[in-house]
């Protein structure tokens, strides 16, 4: 059967919290359209009419990632910092269940504790952090990886918050991004899994803070992962069943049972 997707635009979701930008004013003075309307332009900038992007917020009704919403979401590309826990389980159970069918994740910056992306990882996602304006190089450890394409490295951010290790998830499929601070901490700070038939991304730089989702280098490796993490045919969920299987025994050997 032909994959539909291959006749249609990538249909992007980027979903933020948008508390920051509602709730303080400086904030909203860097990110005028939200910090989804930075990641999305991004996406738009780099794809043009090969991709579709809407935008969903934590207030709206089920935070906008309805059931119908989610079925028609190629990719997800997620931020969050404060309010991870205002995220229904509900709704982070119907994100991780569409992501093992296939939906495309890409996690940003404080993402690394949002709900769905640790009942993914099944850890803590825990990780060292120090806000101090800090320098951050982005070092490309798999040049030959499609996330790192055309990405110089390092790419170096300016001012940035530093996130450093141990970073409590598990060891990623393929670790593509690694960072350097100022004050000599290393943080894994990107990194691919696959979980089911789902890709994950999960890109470390860009705070509410700084202006880090302007940065032209910052936005292709956005661009890149949505690209990288789109499904590759059609979607379906894992079969959860026990299959029953027997065993055999040599020809001619007794007290054996055969199936």
């Amino acid at each position: 059967m032909p994959d539909p997707s291959a006749t249609r635009p990538l249909r992007v979701t980027v979903w933020n919290e948008n508390v920051h930008e509602t709730t303080e004013p400086e904030i909203a003075a860097r990110y005028p359209e939200g910090i989804h309307g930075a990641v999305a332009s991004a996406i738009a900038e780099h794809h043009g009419d090969a991709v579709t992007v809407r935008t969903a917020t934590l207030a709206e009704p089920e935070h906008g990632l309805t059931e119908e919403v989610l079925a028609a979401t190629d990719v997800l590309v997620w931020w969050g910092h404060i309010a991870h826990d205002r995220v229904a389980d509900e709704v982070a159970e119907r994100v991780q269940r569409h992501v093992l069918a296939g939906m495309g994740f890409v996690p940003l910056h404080s993402a690394h504790w949002s709900k769905p992306f640790v009942r993914l990882m099944g850890t803590t996602c825990t990780l060292n952090w120090r806000n101090a304006e800090d320098r951050e190089l982005v070092w490309t450890v798999a040049p030959g990886h499609p996330v790192a394409a055309g990405v110089p490295s390092p790419v170096v951010i300016d001012r940035q918050e530093m996130y450093g290790e141990p970073f409590d998830v598990p060891q990623p499929d393929e670790l593509v991004f690694i960072s350097s601070f100022s004050g000599g901490e290393v943080f894994r700070s990107g990194c691919a899994y696959r979980r089911g038939s789902g890709r994950i991304f999960y890109f470390s730089p860009g705070d509410q803070d700084y202006p880090v989702y302007d940065h032209p280098d910052v936005r292709r490796v956005i661009a890149n992962a949505v690209a990288w993490t789109a499904p590759t045919g059609e979607r379906r969920p894992p079969e959860l069943r026990r299959r029953e299987t027997g065993w055999f025994e040599a020809p001619g050997q007794p007290g054996g049972e055969s199936r």
